[in-house]
């Protein structure tokens, strides 16, 4: 048996055919604004990335390149001016050292990543708000590829703020209805857990961690893992999962256009909200 990819570059272009169409409906386009500080190729290649889909869609981007010896008083007034001008506030990390503290800076309205403690707070009250992109993005990409989670396991390997730990949220919600396991680094034998899920998502950032005796015959595998390698990208699973999962994402194509999309559909929403 070999796995059936589930294709996230054909998923994403739909939704963003959905969002062109939303925009095409509106006075104004909605607004961008990428903040980056300094000179990290894989910020850079991720920012061109959002630009090609927002150009798509029809939002205007504008990417606020600065130098990563920019005042901490610098940043944080061009972020509080953002605030009132833009419907989607993103600054692209990594940040030099002294400068996180900038990102609680941005409204969360204009939130568009879904970060903001606030935004967070919402998931875990079921309250509505702007979602994180990546964790999103895999509740609609399981939906459209009709893998509807409801009553299903789903176990989670990687308990981070930016996957794991809201994406076990989501899942869990009234409405969407998963039994949800999170696992991590300090789980003795997590592949006794993963055994045991219908979907199973690997988001740890590290090669080969999820190997094929530790899937289901027949499982979903949501892969999350982006790992520069000598050959290239890979994801967090290693090349034998294919023959035991009934569904798998591939990286790259499967998580990653998702994430793209997503953001762009906050953007859109916040856009709505405001116009």
């Amino acid at each position: 048996m070999s796995a059936k990819l589930i294709d996230g570059k054909k998923i994403a272009a739909e939704i963003e055919a959905e969002l062109k169409l939303k925009v095409s409906k509106m006075d104004k386009a909605p607004r961008l604004s990428v903040v980056q500080v300094g000179e990290d190729p894989a910020s850079t290649s991720y920012i061109k990335a959002k630009s090609n889909a927002a150009e798509r869609v029809g939002i205007e981007l504008t990417h606020h390149h600065l130098s990563d010896d920019i005042s901490k008083s610098d940043l944080e007034k061009l972020v509080v001016d953002l605030n009132k001008t833009e419907d989607g506030v993103i600054i692209q990390l990594p940040l030099p050292d002294g400068l996180d503290e900038v990102l609680d800076l941005i409204q969360p309205e204009n939130d568009v990543d879904g970060f903001h403690s606030v935004n967070l707070g919402n998931i875990v009250q079921g309250k509505s708000g702007m979602k994180p992109c990546t964790p999103a993005g895999i509740v609609e990409m399981l939906y459209r590829s009709g893998n509807d989670p409801k009553g299903k396991h789903v176990v989670i390997v990687g308990r981070s703020t930016i996957v794991g730990k809201p994406l076990a949220l989501l899942l869990s919600q009234k409405g969407v209805d998963a039994t949800v396991t999170v696992c991590h680094s300090r789980t003795p034998d997590i592949g006794r857990h993963c055994l045991e899920a219908d979907i199973l998502v690997a988001a740890v950032g590290y090669p080969d961690t999820i190997t094929s005796s530790m899937v289901k015959p027949g499982a979903v595998v949501i892969d999350v893992g982006v790992n520069r390698t000598e050959n290239g990208l890979v994801g967090d699973t290693s090349s034998d999962v294919k023959e035991v999962a009934g569904q798998l994402t591939p990286v790259p194509g499967g998580v990653g256009p998702m994430t793209v999309v997503m953001l762009m559909s906050n953007v859109v929403d916040a856009a709505l909200k405001t116009g």
